[in-house]
């Protein structure tokens, strides 16, 4: 693909038959949606290409403001891999701007194995950034990323049950360090979010590569009573790495190599 596929009219099916899968080319973007009502995007594959993109798919544009409670546009089945079955690298994965977006059974992979594969092979910071208020994430699998797997910056965001792995093959401590904080959180939500809700959160390390890598926490949130998470957990896959904390400051550290996770049922 050398120019996006552009979804401008409201009410659009765009359904992938046999998981049709959309390569781009010269680090374009492989889809984008207007902010417009009711698009259904199912049943397809994004591969990003051997150039960096900085998005490879784009829910609304930056600013998107409009009210789609009525008639949401819905991401389901839709997966984005980069690397895996041959070198690809995007800044982003995927990004959603437009307000009440409903995204669910979704896999945003960056490549752990297979072809085109390494820390900076398939460069991958991001996977998905959500802008948008009101979004709900249902199913949500988010691995790999080099940096922030998950990013919710909207308000009143919802997610029901997430996966996450972090990267495997990062090659030292100092790849990962995020400032003064051990490695970036496999979910974090914007400072600036007041409402923020999820149920049944999962984040996972394996640091194979470098087993003496430490992970600060899988989540971080603001400190309000309007952010609330249940039943987080944390484990290190036979102590591959591990957690201090699984939100914020709370939560026992994972140690040993038993894969025994931390968890928090409840918080704040």
């Amino acid at each position: 693909m050398d120019q996006p596929i552009q979804v401008n009219r409201a009410g659009t099916v765009v359904l992938g038959l046999g998981y049709a899968t959309l390569i781009p080319d010269n680090g374009v973007t492989a889809l984008k949606v207007a902010d417009v009502d009711g698009v259904r995007l199912a049943g397809f594959l994004i591969d990003a290409g051997p150039v960096n993109s900085a998005t490879l798919l784009e829910v609304g544009p930056r600013g998107a403001s409009t009210d789609h409670s009525a008639n949401p546009t819905t991401v389901q089945d839709v997966f984005v891999r980069i690397g895996g079955a041959g070198a690809g690298k995007a800044t982003t994965s995927m990004v959603i701007n437009s307000r009440h977006t409903i995204v669910d059974h979704t896999w945003i992979w960056r490549a752990d194995h297979g072809t085109g594969v390494g820390w900076d092979t398939n460069r991958a910071d991001y996977g998905i950034v959500v802008n948008g208020d009101d979004v709900l994430a249902t199913g949500l699998f988010v691995e790999h990323f080099n940096k922030y797997d998950v990013q919710w910056y909207g308000q009143r965001g919802r997610t029901i049950f997430f996966q996450n792995e972090k990267a495997y093959d990062a090659p030292n401590q100092a790849a990962i360090q995020n400032g003064s904080v051990k490695g970036y959180a496999a979910y974090k939500v914007g400072d600036a979010v007041t409402t923020h809700e999820g149920w049944g959160l999962g984040s996972y390390c394996y640091y194979n590569v470098n087993p003496s890598i430490v992970q600060h926490h899988g989540f971080s949130a603001p400190n309000t009573p309007g952010v609330k998470f249940h039943d987080l957990l944390v484990v290190s896959l036979g102590g591959q790495g591990q957690y201090e904390r699984v939100i914020n400051e709370t939560g026992a550290p994972t140690s040993g190599t038993s894969t025994i996770p931390s968890t928090v049922v409840s918080y704040p």
